[in-house]
């Protein structure tokens, strides 16, 4: 596992102040019928049609993709990530490995885990921040978030910062948690495994920004609860999780190389997909006790890992998140997928008479516990029952109505 380092005094550090408009309300009109659940969540100060959010990854690669996914009714599209100067990043193809469910790798078996060696974006700045404003010119009610990542240098993040502000994002989402390309330029998961470089970091970019930031944490480290309990303290008004896992997706045994495979070599990648689920639900589970237990101030969680359901949607929702990403389901399913999650999710919430999202959230989360309170839980339980098969105490416990099953109770077989 990856080292981390944190400052002895970093669970003490005051909050940055808030800028009054980073809690500035976005509306955006709810189209459910009375009678239907209602998916709508408002977070952070904008309001969202549902919890689902198209992922920073292809999926919000350009202008033409991001208007697919407001059109067919994602709450809200996160871009793929920005830097100042794309010319540093350079994509090599193929860049994407899948496994599947069958152990031989059968073409028709279920994808249950995906790989990717993809940077962030290669595509011009000023290009990107262009499109960022057609869209908000086009979808002026509708949430888009601007995804950005920067070198170690507080001049370089607070003019990326101030040039996608001016495109009229109406969020900032932080790669705290790419676990590939750049580590060398203290890029992504470099800073979110580092809490005393993250921390310096966050103090510049909350310093700067006006809109709502949300720190992305990564999977790949010891205590996921660290960077994300810095993040907050440090200012940012919400953290997301997890990103991709480091992963080898595997070696081709014909050839003997890893996948994928370029020009004969390959190297470590994000993993995705619905292998990760479960570990991202523990993740965020982690994160969500810890915000309750330590913010109370609004602060967010937006859940990532394996989506392709409404079910598994609702289980990120029953811990804790305020919205849910999708980025590698949307890339096997396609962007009409958010109808099936909102259709299933409504399902589940009538299933329990749960009328809005509010109603559920973070239900789940009260019955974590540790391992040594389950052993005490199961000890008083069994020695209950014991009671129980014991029979009655005492004579005036007899009873009419129950006489035949007192009398069982005390039966020796």
């Amino acid at each position: 596992m990856e080292s981390m380092t944190l400052r002895a005094s970093s669970s003490t550090a005051a909050p940055l102040h808030r800028l009054p408009s980073r809690r500035a309300a976005v509306s955006v009109r709810a189209s459910s019928g009375a009678s239907e659940p209602d998916l709508s969540v408002r977070v952070n100060g904008l309001k969202m049609p549902n919890p689902f959010v198209i992922g920073s990854g292809p999926p919000g690669t350009n202008y033409t993709v991001m208007k697919r996914a407001f059109d067919e009714g994602w709450g809200a599209v996160i871009a793929k990530t920005v830097s100042l100067d794309a010319e540093k990043v350079i994509n090599v193809t193929p860049r994407y490995a899948r496994l599947r469910a069958d152990p031989n790798g059968a073409t028709k078996s279920p994808i249950i885990g995906w790989q990717n060696i993809e940077l962030i974006s290669d595509r011009p700045l000023e290009t990107m921040l262009n499109e960022f404003k057609q869209l908000k010119k086009e979808y002026p009610d509708r949430i888009l978030i601007g995804s950005i990542m920067e070198e170690y240098n507080k001049a370089a993040w607070h003019e990326l910062i101030e040039r996608v502000e001016e495109s009229g994002v109406d969020a900032l989402e932080i790669n705290f948690s790419c676990p590939h390309g750049m580590p060398e330029r203290k890029m992504g998961a470099a800073v979110g495994q580092d809490c005393d470089l993250l921390e310096e970091v966050c103090g510049w970019i909350n310093e700067k920004a006006t809109v709502p930031v949300w720190a992305k944490m990564t999977p790949n480290i010891t205590d996921i609860t660290q960077p994300a309990r810095v993040s907050l303290k440090s200012g940012c008004e919400g953290v997301s999780a997890i990103n991709t896992i480091m992963s080898v997706m595997g070696i081709n045994l014909k050839t003997l190389r890893p996948e994928p495979c370029v020009e004969g070599y390959s190297t470590p990648g994000g993993y995705s997909a619905r292998a990760v689920h479960p570990i991202a639900l523990a993740k965020v589970m982690q994160i969500a006790r810890m915000m309750k237990e330590e913010f109370s101030d609004g602060q967010s969680l937006s859940a990532i890992g394996g989506v392709e359901t409404g079910n598994d949607a609702a289980e990120f929702i029953l811990l804790g998140a305020d919205t849910v990403q999708v980025c590698t389901g949307v890339m096997m399913h396609g962007y009409g997928l958010v109808k099936k999650l909102c259709s299933e999710l409504q399902d589940f919430m009538r299933q329990h008479n749960f009328s809005s999202v509010e109603d559920f959230r973070g239900s789940s989360l009260p019955y974590f516990t540790t391992h040594t309170d389950l052993v005490h839980r199961q000890q008083e339980a069994i020695k209950q029952r014991k009671a129980i098969r014991k029979g009655l105490a005492s004579d005036k416990d007899w009873t009419g109505d129950g006489f035949i099953k007192e009398t069982e109770s005390m039966v020796s077989n």
